[in-house]
């Protein structure tokens, strides 16, 4: 069976509208003055870790329900600028948008419009099928109608990952996902103890990897029964906003990954490119080339942070 897509990343399409704010949280006022402005912008998680894996040179397809709106247009003209195979199947709710909030340090808060979804969602599953059995691997966003094509996926024979941003280890929504995925990313954000979260996902689920990152900290990778930690790398540039960082992580952790090399190498190569990510504003789209990754992992500084 040819396998000519690398990596086929479902869910997780969307448009943002970034608002930088003078801090977080935001105080209650009348009115704030805005400055650099308001601005929408293409590209949620799996526009992120699409853009990421396409700009590492993995031939990358992106699957996903978009409305005929504005924002479905913004999505389709991303991915046709910059090369990236999408497949778009009609949402008549319209496509999913949010609002982030970036406060001056790079933090951010975002509010989802969960209107532009149904309960009913669904990814076809003869296409999920036909673009599955064409991939090596399958990277999933947590969105509702993904759920729904892991056992599809699973039946096509391709590895999986998933990212379960902010969960608690307790939410049972991101459990089908986490128990599925043969790599899994997340964060420390909601986690009160992330060594347990880890070693029960690799437990109960098929994960051979889990990764959680930490932010300033860096991650902590479980793989072999081991548990490590990654540290930060210090950006190339100032920090100005952490939107996309995680995706990032993932998307060039997968790149190591899928060429073989060792999880502590795959969650180096992540470290590099999520402090690059920190260092693009937030109404920019721009992810580290295959090139650049390597030249800086191959620096003796790419596993320190000052």
């Amino acid at each position: 069976m040819s396998r000519d897509i690398d990596v086929l990343v479902l869910g997780g399409a969307g448009v943002d509208t970034i608002v930088y704010v003078p801090k977080l949280p935001l105080p209650y006022a009348d009115s704030y003055m805005i400055e650099p402005g308001i601005r929408t912008r293409a590209g949620q998680t799996g526009d992120f870790v699409a853009l990421g894996l396409s700009a590492l040179g993995l031939r990358t397809h992106h699957l996903d329900m978009l409305g005929d709106d504005p924002e479905g247009d913004l999505v389709r003209a991303l991915h046709r600028e910059r090369g990236i195979a999408l497949t778009a199947v009609p949402q008549p709710a319209g496509t999913k948008r949010a609002v982030n909030l970036v406060s001056p340090d790079g933090r951010r808060l975002s509010l989802y419009d969960t209107s532009r979804a149904h309960a009913d969602d669904r990814l076809p599953e003869p296409v999920v099928q036909k673009l599955a059995e064409s991939s090596r691997h399958a990277h999933v966003s947590i969105t509702h109608p993904c759920a729904f094509a892991l056992p599809v996926l699973r039946e096509a024979g391709v590895t999986l990952s998933t990212d379960l941003h902010n969960w608690d280890g307790e939410n049972a929504y991101h459990e089908p996902f986490a128990l599925a995925a043969d790599v899994v990313f997340l964060s420390t954000a909601a986690l009160t103890d992330p060594e347990r979260t880890m070693r029960g996902i690799v437990e109960r689920g098929r994960a051979e990897v889990v990764v959680v990152t930490a932010g300033a900290e860096g991650a902590f990778l479980l793989a072999d029964g081991a548990l490590t930690h990654i540290p930060a790398v210090t950006p190339p540039a100032p920090v100005v906003d952490s939107n996309g960082a995680g995706d990032a992580f993932a998307a060039a952790f997968l790149f190591g990954w899928l060429n073989g090399e060792p999880p502590r190498r795959c969650a180096q190569y992540g470290a590099l490119a999520g402090a690059y990510a920190c260092t693009v504003p937030s109404t920019e789209t721009a992810a580290l080339s295959r090139d650049d990754l390597l030249t800086r992992a191959a620096a003796p500084e790419a596993t320190t942070s000052k």
